[in-house]
Order: C-alpha cells, then structure tokens, then sequence
C-alpha cells in the first residue's frame, strides 16, 4: 500500500532571509501562533512580511512584534496590519528564550511563517548572536566559495 502524502498542505507563506545574513543562528524553535480569522484568509494568500520582525518575552509571553499581514477588504471584522501576536510555546521553552535574551545578550528572530502539514499556522524563531561585518564577509567569502567548488564539481 502507498504511503499518503503528508506534506500536502504545508507550504511557505514568509521567510526572513536577512536574519541568516545579520545572525549567527543558534538554535531554532517552532511556536504556534494565534490569529484572527481575517488574519488566516490573508496568510492563505500568501500576503504578510516578517523581515523586520522580531520576538520579545513580556510577563511570562511571547509576543511577535512588527509582523506585517495584509488586511482584507472583505473582512468583516478587519484586523490591524502590525500588532502584536501572542505565540504559542511551552513554559520551559519561554524561561529557556528569556534567559538567552536577557543573561546572554542574544536575540530572537523570526525565521519562517509557513502552515504545516496539518494547515496550522506555525513560525520557526531562533536565539541568534549578531554577527560583525567581518563575520558577514567570511560568511559570504565562504558561500562563494561552496559556490565554485560546486561549478568546478559539475564541469568534471
């Protein structure tokens, strides 16, 4: 019998590319996410931008911050483009992120808004250091690099 396809609802609806080039990603996390329905619909249509949002630890909560979700005209009951979202995380979890921010000066980022494959609304956060601009260029240098070896690799 063939294995079902499990995978056929998830899909990406925004990802911060930027992070991976400002940050040294430490580990990642995959929170839940709570949202109006208004704000589902436009998600589905893939309009929202988390490239200048960020997560911060409020009395015990994680917030996503500056998140932007396009409203719909349609909605009867409209949300607001950039409030804050509550997400969704274990208590463990959320003592483990504050300590990161606040005891080790790191940050948490948001890397990717997609629905899994249950068509749940889930973000994948990460504590992160922020790199200088020598650590960007040899990251760079680095993927440069890859990049040739690769092309030398396939002309062989």
């Amino acid at each position: 019998m063939a294995k079902p396809d499990t995978n056929k609802n998830y899909k990406v609806i925004s990802e911060n590319r930027r992070a991976r080039y400002d940050y040294a990603i430490e580990d990642d996390l995959e929170v839940g996410i709570m949202l109006t329905g208004s704000e589902v619909k436009s998600l589905r249509s893939g309009q929202s931008n988390i490239a200048d949002s960020y997560v911060t630890v409020d009395n015990g909560e994680l917030w996503l911050v500056n998140a932007y979700i396009a409203p719909l005209k349609e909605a009867m009951f409209p949300h607001e483009e950039r409030r804050r979202r509550k997400l969704l995380a274990n208590r463990r979890e959320i003592a483990r992120l504050w300590n990161a921010t606040q005891r080790q000066g790191m940050t948490v980022v948001a890397l990717v808004l997609y629905f899994n494959h249950k068509g749940i609304a889930k973000l994948k956060i990460a504590t992160a250091k922020g790199k200088q601009t020598q650590d960007k260029r040899a990251t760079e240098a680095k993927r440069d690099w890859q990049r040739q070896k690769q092309r030398l690799l396939k002309e062989n």
